[in-house]
């Protein structure tokens, strides 16, 4: 299993949501569009969840953002690295 490397807020509230691995983090950022580089704050909805299951993301990613959205419309979350 990989050592967590990136931590997972909501944007709004500052709330740590989880942690996630490498290979979480590379089906997050290849399976959702990011405006730069540099982008690192993705908008979540739950059609966005499904759409990441339904592509392989990993369950453990998928867990958690489905926790993070709840029954809201969508939630706008922020990854930075762990440490």
């Amino acid at each position: 299993m990989c050592p967590v490397q990136y931590q997972i807020y909501n944007t709004e509230s500052g709330e740590l949501l989880g942690a996630i691995n490498d290979t979480e983090m590379i089906s997050l950022t290849s399976l959702l569009e990011e405006e730069s580089a540099e982008d690192r704050d993705y908008y979540i909805t739950p059609d966005t969840v499904d759409y990441l299951a339904a592509n392989g993301a990993d369950a453990t990613l998928v867990a958690l953002l489905r926790k993070a959205v709840g029954d809201a419309d969508g939630v706008e979350i922020r990854w930075s690295r762990a440490g």
